[in-house]
């Protein structure tokens, strides 16, 4: 059967090649790649025997589990579209969700099974809902085990809701083809691919396929591509599959599956994995096996990098960049470097743009744009899309609000999302700049800035600053600091120290939060 660049096929085509591998880990649940496709594909052809089509909307409502992967799969295979849903939404925001992307079925997990009935009567177009446990078990077993293909494409979508950060979830599009080469060929290297067929032999002759941990949730884009990646070379993949974060839990399984790669989603993961290792006794946790940390969706601060060298020396750091409308689109290795701004090496269709559509040069700041393999847009938002993936002299972009300036090395360094800079004076200030200089102090546990008003600049920065335990910093030590890095209209007018700094469930900064806090504790 000649196959397409769809993600199920791709997916066949491993599980054929490597059928005996072990695919997925989670908790106590292992699927090699012949029980994991085995599993999918009665799932799908359940699906579609009750109702659900080419082109529907399937909701996946769980936690990380083995389940998760089948229903991402299932859906995949009868080229519906899964639907990945923020098991952390109250009412109000899964009753959005799930209008929004027209959801026809969901796959939930027991947990949910009751926020999901307080919201299923204002969703007249869910037909039908499969829990997972008993249930979806025994729909299995009834399942046909033959492979169904309702037509797949190289155009069937993929659709990744965004965590609604900057307002209320987007669905952003993509077609297959183009989400596997922009989210899901990194550990290929980024290789051509010229038949989806040839795929199975790469696979095949891979005597060492890597074991990779996904800490984050599965209902995030970072750790759907995570999973991509590691599954198309063939590898392991490990889900972490506990309510709280427990860095000696995690570790235990780095541990006990020899995971080779780790990915972490800034300091809010990375440090206490490595306060866990520094405090144990020697010898407590077993890393050898682990060669790297792979760190996206928020910085490192320098801290916290040296704390991970510190204590896995052996380990390389990996920073990767990408956001839901771009996909994987830059990385840069670890080298000690220490830069006030994420820096990264980007792909060749990654650049920085001006207003007019235009490659800025060295050293100017603009947007961050990419072209090739890009989304299609945002579902049912024809005025973001047409916003968001711009036309510039016959090429089609996508430029997601990130600012950013080539530097003269050829590296790009990215400065912050628009949304959240400070304009003070007429200067624009990148609050993820200024976090990086103040997360350098030693006295620096945490930190997140934000503009706040001023009556003569309009806006000034504020800092907000965890100070770690013990240690002793005062105002004018934070200023003095900053401004041995930055000009002096970046250094913080205001420093407020405070217990604790909030952040995101995945560790991003909770913009909202520290600009409320901020106004209130100035008053």
């Amino acid at each position: 059967m000649s196959r397409t660049y769809n993600l199920a096929d791709l997916f066949e085509v491993v599980a054929d090649a490597v059928p005996d591998h072990t695919a997925i880990v989670a908790g106590a649940q292992r699927r090699t790649y012949r029980e994991l496709d085995d599993r999918a594909t009665r799932l799908a052809n359940h699906l579609h025997a009750n109702g659900v089509n080419k082109g529907d909307h399937v909701a996946i409502h769980a936690m990380n589990c083995a389940e998760w992967v089948e229903a991402f799969f299932a859906c995949f295979k009868i080229s519906a579209v899964p639907i990945n849903v923020n098991y952390r939404y109250v009412e109000a925001e899964l009753r959005y969700l799930y209008d929004n992307a027209d959801c026809v079925a969901v796959i939930v997990e027991p947990q949910f099974r009751e926020r999901l009935g307080a919201v299923i009567a204002d969703l007249p177009d869910v037909r039908l809902v499969l829990e997972i446990g008993a249930s979806y078990d025994a729909a299995l077993a009834a399942a046909s085990p033959d492979r169904p293909n309702l037509g797949r494409s190289n155009d069937d979508l993929y659709v990744l809701y965004t965590g609604g950060t900057t307002g209320m979830p987007k669905g952003v599009m993509w077609r297959h083809e183009d989400a596997f080469f922009a989210t899901m060929n990194s550990a290929r290297g980024n290789k051509e691919l010229v038949r989806p067929e040839d795929l199975g032999p790469e696979v095949a002759a891979n005597a060492s396929p890597m074991t990779m941990m996904a800490i984050g949730p599965m209902m995030h884009g970072g750790a759907q591509w995570m999973l991509g990646n590691g599954m198309f070379v063939g590898g392991t993949i490990v889900l972490y599959c506990e309510r709280g974060f427990d860095a000696d839990a995690i570790l235990r399984v780095l541990e006990r599956e020899h995971v080779n790669s780790v990915n972490t989603i800034g300091d809010a993961m990375a440090r206490p994995l490595a306060e866990a290792v520094m405090a144990a006794p020697a010898g407590t946790y077993d890393l050898s096996s682990l060669w790297a940390f792979g760190n996206g969706g928020a910085p490192l601060s320098a801290a916290v990098r040296e704390q991970l060298k510190a204590a896995v020396p052996h380990a390389a750091i990996m920073d990767s960049f990408g956001a839901s409308e771009t996909g994987a689109t830059g990385a840069k290795v670890d080298a000690g470097e220490g830069f006030g701004a994420p820096r990264f090496t980007m792909g060749p269709h990654t650049t920085v743009l001006s207003e007019s559509g235009e490659q800025c040069a060295p050293g100017v700041t603009g947007k961050l744009a990419r072209t090739g393999h890009i989304p299609l847009g945002y579902y049912k938002d024809p005025e973001k899309t047409a916003a968001t993936f711009p036309s510039f002299y016959g090429k089609r972009w996508v430029v997601p609000g990130d600012f950013a300036r080539i530097e003269d090395d050829g590296t790009i360094s990215l400065l912050g999302r628009g949304s959240v800079s400070i304009n003070s004076g007429g200067e624009k200030i990148y609050p993820e700049e200024v976090e990086a200089v103040l997360k350098k102090h030693p006295a620096v546990f945490d930190a997140v800035v934000v503009g706040t008003p001023n009556e003569r600049w309009g806006e000034q920065v504020t800092a907000i600053v965890q100070i770690r335990p013990g240690a002793e910093l005062s105002e004018a030590d934070v200023r003095a600091h900053c401004r041995t890095e930055l000009a002096d209209y970046k250094t913080p007018r205001t420093v407020l120290f405070i217990d604790e700094v909030h952040r995101t469930p995945v560790g991003k900064a909770d913009y909202q939060w520290a600009k409320a806090t901020a106004l209130r504790l100035i008053g």
